[in-house]
């Protein structure tokens, strides 16, 4: 095994620990926080496009992934408290935090916090700081997206999607979204996604990127421009062309570029 080779461990949290894959490498250290959904696997094709020097560390959510033993409560606030026990653990000196759709929000709230170290954030679909036409209906509806494999085929095809999965990707999509504890996969919908951080993501004092995808209809560019940049200052928006709310996934080499852009500008 390589230097480079990624290396899967646990990491303690509250009340116990999430799993994740880590790299050493070349600094600032990636670190990459999945959609609700998703799993660290979410990020291995961009991963694989940022070259094998870049540092990173991409787990799973505590009820996500290799992660469902750990308990809740799984708000944003305790994603973001997880997000930052796995930066202390690691001894990060500079770190840039990768959050997608629902780990965006998290994001976002750690962000906020300006913890030591921080060099920037890149929000991938990131889900707004506060809830953006959110009805009740929507909130019953989305809970029920992964109920099973039926549903989720639904979701990906009708909802989540802009450009066709490869079949292997597909099989990750429907594994991942359907290996999280019944609770975990109900507190996005019902508690995090109406979670208002509006009041104190004008701290971000690093730069922002957001990547939006231009076919994205979970939240599309036009609802991040009006509830994503104006409270957070020093952030800019990107808009993926065709491209859906899986965007690490439907397009790799688009997130990766504009990453590694990110990184070399900084």
């Amino acid at each position: 095994m390589n230097a480079h080779t990624p290396v899967g461990r646990y990491f303690d949290v509250q009340d116990g620990q999430v799993y994740g894959h880590v790299r050493e490498g070349d600094g600032p250290a990636l670190v990459l926080l999945h959609y609700w959904g998703g799993s660290h696997r979410t990020w291995r094709p961009v991963l694989e496009l940022l070259g094998p020097g870049q540092a990173f560390v991409a787990y799973d959510h505590r009820g996500w992934g290799a992660s469902t033993a750990t308990p809740g409560p799984y708000g944003v606030e305790r994603l973001a408290d997880d997000a930052q026990r796995v930066v202390e653990q690691l001894g990060l000196d500079e770190f840039v935090v990768v959050g997608h759709s629902m780990g965006g929000k998290a994001a976002q709230v750690l962000g906020s916090r300006r913890p030591a170290g921080l060099r920037g954030l890149v929000l991938v679909a990131p889900a707004p700081p506060a809830p953006a036409g959110v009805t009740p209906g929507f909130q019953e509806a989305l809970s029920h997206a992964y109920d099973d494999a039926e549903t989720i085929g639904r979701s990906i095809d009708q909802v989540l999607t802009g450009r066709p999965l490869t079949d292997a990707l597909r099989r990750q999509v429907l594994e991942d979204s359907s290996r999280a504890t019944q609770a975990a996969r109900s507190a996005w919908p019902r508690q995090g996604l109406v979670e208002d951080f509006s009041a104190s993501v004008g701290r971000i004092d690093v730069p922002v990127l957001v990547l939006a995808g231009g076919a994205d209809r979970v939240d599309p560019p036009q609802v991040l421009r009006e509830h994503l940049l104006p409270l957070v200052p020093t952030a800019t928006l990107v808009e993926l062309d065709g491209v859906g709310h899986l965007s690490p996934l439907e397009a790799p080499d688009l997130v990766a570029r504009h990453l590694g852009d990110f990184l070399r500008a900084l």
